[in-house]
């Protein structure tokens, strides 16, 4: 909107009212109508310069001092230079539902009759948006939130026609249980527009439990041990002789018992020698008297013993070679459980065996 030189010149007699009373300008301090009027100044040089931003800016504290419809005029007219059609338009119809006072300087009149003309001039640049919200349903979300260019919406005016300036604008739309939206639309100049908003629900966040409270790590839990398989009624299993080590020892006992044997027999074929060669002297002819009987029985005593030590020794050996190949590999050495394995053969008056020490 352009201002001619006379229409400023007109809007600084316009101010020079400020001084000269107006209903209740007497009021005010004499700092504030000062202020004012310095204010309504600069406001005005920047209209004449295009620099409606600076002008609005004087125009708005000038009339929080003294409130006018000079200085009014002057804020609308920078409005509407910054583009905010909307509030151009709404400050023109304020000074026009405000009016003058009988008696008040013509400079407020006269602003008066310049904000009618004026309006008309705005209201074609006004454009529309009708925001309407719904879900990927159909259903409207409840309690709805709508942000127009960071400045909230009221809810009464979803789904309807709202005014606006043209331009670039952003709709910002969030509900509870919902995916927020937002939007960016551009209004033409004197335009209007339809701004459908789709909501998603927000199902990946309200399926999340609550986090339970963390107490430290859990303690491992004890492992269950295997159960044992009972024993068939009536049947007891035999123990096997097993080292310390895990290692069984009957080869190595099969092998004690053998060289049991084997000096069992060695020393009882050494006696039976010796006597068979005291009755070999004393029996002449095969025939021995009754003084040597109890010799001959001891000779086939010692001979007989001699004989079972000798088989007993070979069983044993065969026995132990046997039962230390069937073991698994790695269990040939013999245990420490049998490294003191002794086996002794003893003879006496009317008795003879072996003596074991493990």
């Amino acid at each position: 909107m352009r201002h001619s030189r006379k229409t400023g010149l007109v809007a600084l007699a316009c101010l020079a009212a400020l001084t000269t009373g107006a209903p209740g300008a007497l009021a005010q301090a004499d700092s504030d109508r000062a202020t004012a009027r310095g204010l309504g100044q600069e406001g005005q040089r920047a209209l004449d310069a295009r620099d409606y931003k600076t002008a609005e800016d004087d125009y708005r504290r000038a009339d929080s001092l003294v409130h006018a419809p000079t200085l009014l005029l002057g804020l609308a007219r920078a409005l509407a230079g910054r583009g905010k059609f909307v509030e151009a338009q709404e400050t023109y119809r304020r000074i026009l539902r405000e009016g003058a006072a009988p008696g008040a300087p013509e400079a407020f009149t006269r602003a008066i009759e310049d904000a009618k003309k004026e309006v008309d001039s705005v209201s074609p640049h006004i454009g529309g948006m009708t925001i309407k919200v719904t879900a990927k349903d159909g259903a409207a979300p409840p309690d709805v939130k709508v942000i127009l260019d960071d400045a909230p919406v009221s809810a009464a005016s979803l789904g309807i026609k709202r005014f606006v300036d043209p331009g670039a604008h952003v709709i910002k739309v969030s509900a509870a249980g919902f995916k927020s939206v937002e939007l960016k639309v551009t209004v033409p100049d004197g335009g209007s527009i339809d701004a459908p908003v789709s909501m998603e629900k927000d199902t990946a966040g309200a399926a999340l439990p609550a986090p339970a409270p963390v107490r430290g790590p859990a303690p491992a839990p004890s492992p269950t041990p295997a159960p044992t398989p009972a024993p068939a009624p009536g049947s007891v299993p035999a123990p096997e002789p097993a080292s310390p080590g895990g290692h069984s020892i009957l080869p190595w006992v099969a092998f004690g018992v053998g060289g049991a044997g084997l000096g069992l027999g060695v020393i009882t074929g050494v006696l039976a020698m010796g006597k068979h060669g005291d009755l070999a002297s004393k029996c002449a002819g095969g025939s021995c008297p009754p003084s040597q009987y109890d010799n001959l029985d001891s000779y086939h005593t010692m001979s007989m013993l001699s004989t079972v030590g000798f088989v007993v020794a070979g069983v044993g050996a065969a026995a132990g070679v046997t039962l230390l190949l069937l073991q698994p590999k790695g269990d040939a050495a013999p245990p420490a459980a049998t490294a003191g394995l002794r086996v002794t053969p003893f003879l006496g008056p009317g008795s003879m065996g072996a003596v074991g020490t493990f």
